[in-house]
């Protein structure tokens, strides 16, 4: 199952949002044009449902500062936040799933829910507010999808959501996490426990995984031998141990306060493909890594997902015209983000009927949508400085 559409109103900096999704989506467009923001709309549906922290006090006001926060700075008359979300099953043309949530605060500024629907086979099968949310408006505060009493006939949603995964893993959290964070943060999208979750994989998954990514490293990194996952023998603390040949006759250990920030990206995004089954959203994968290796990701993610028992969907922001220079990749899987001052609109490049006639002529999704998304006016810039 994926999420095959997704429909907001008044979302950060979108007044409106209405795409279709495919298993592999790549987001472009200028820097604050909202690539993270639609990403968080994902995010934010996870953490309603998430098992530690979750619900919709929690993902509203502790991890987004509150509605005001969220609300559209374009919204006027309609200041309600909506979302919509289609889940499809594979090879399904219409929707398995509907699920709908709009909300605002009360005048205590507790988000309180306006409406919750979950539709199943094109069938209402949950619609609020209803009459026990009309005795007791205190229900509101919740929603039906982070109830266990209440989500038993949709738990299917509250369990896909849930496995939504985010990562921007940063190498300088892999190698030093205690100096940004002196306790263990669990599932941390930047890093801080990423080799402590490589370390307890258990032992015949983390080999296989292992194999193949190391395979891959060595063909990004010439001189690496092989890679390990091994642990402090006094402390417990894992490490990553990689060998390198060099002039010497035996190869050099090193650990990952020693590894390049490109070998511990790719690592760390090679690993993130294997591990989980839900929807995975990342940022900017290209970051610290060679040009003709950013070519390579989209076929990497897609071999990837074939050697998975349950293919996986994978949202990607990117600036790399490189990452988008796939012949594979076609204008359905792009998604460009355009400003202006009422907000973000979110253009699908398949219907751009001028990017069509181009890659109709053979040119490459790169060459047909990257001049689109440049900067406006960017060459004012050098002018500054004169």
């Amino acid at each position: 199952m994926y999420i095959s559409r997704i429909k907001v109103q008044n979302w950060k900096n979108f007044p409106a949002v209405d795409v279709h999704l495919t298993h592999r989506t790549f987001l472009i467009g200028p820097n604050a044009s909202g690539k993270s923001n639609f990403l968080d709309v994902f995010k934010f549906l996870r953490d309603i449902c998430a098992v530690r922290g979750g619900g919709l006090a929690q993902a509203v006001d502790r991890y987004r500062g509150g509605v005001s926060a969220i609300r559209c700075l374009s919204a006027r008359r309609y200041s309600d936040i909506s979302i919509e979300a289609d889940l499809t099953e594979e090879g399904d043309d219409s929707p398995r799933w509907t699920y709908h949530l709009t909300f605002n605060q009360d005048k205590q500024k507790v988000p309180t829910i306006r409406k919750e629907v979950v539709v199943r086979d094109g069938q209402t099968i949950l619609q609020r507010p209803d009459k026990d949310d009309t005795r007791d408006s205190v229900r509101l505060t919740e929603t039906a999808l982070e109830q266990t009493l209440a989500n038993q006939p949709f738990r299917e949603i509250a369990n896909f959501f849930r496995r939504i995964s985010y990562r921007h893993l940063l190498p300088q959290l892999i190698r030093d996490p205690n100096s940004f964070s002196p306790s263990v943060i669990r599932d941390d999208p930047f890093g801080r426990d990423f080799l402590q979750t490589v370390a307890t994989t258990p032992e015949r998954t983390k080999k296989s995984r292992l194999k193949k990514i190391v395979g891959a490293l060595k063909v990004a990194t010439p001189q690496l031998e092989s890679l390990d996952v091994g642990r402090d023998e006094d402390t417990g603390i894992p490490h990553l141990v990689g060998n390198f040949k060099n002039w010497r006759p035996y190869a050099a250990k090193q650990n990952e306060g020693q590894l390049s920030d490109g070998t511990l990206r790719l690592f760390g995004l090679l690993w993130s493909l294997f591990e989980g089954d839900g929807l995975l959203l990342m940022e900017e994968p290209e970051l610290s890594l060679h040009s003709e290796i950013v070519r390579l990701l989209p076929q990497l993610i897609e071999r990837v997902n074939r050697h998975r028992k349950v293919r996986r969907q994978i949202a990607i922001s990117t600036h790399s015209k490189e990452m988008l220079a796939d012949p594979g990749i076609g204008a359905e899987e792009v998604l460009r983000f355009q400003s202006d001052p009422q907000g973000t609109r979110i253009v699908p490049c398949s219907r751009e009927e001028a990017v069509r006639l181009q890659l109709d002529s053979g040119l490459t999704v790169a060459e047909a949508v990257f001049p689109r998304s440049a900067p406006s006016n960017a060459q004012q810039m050098l002018f500054l400085f004169d």
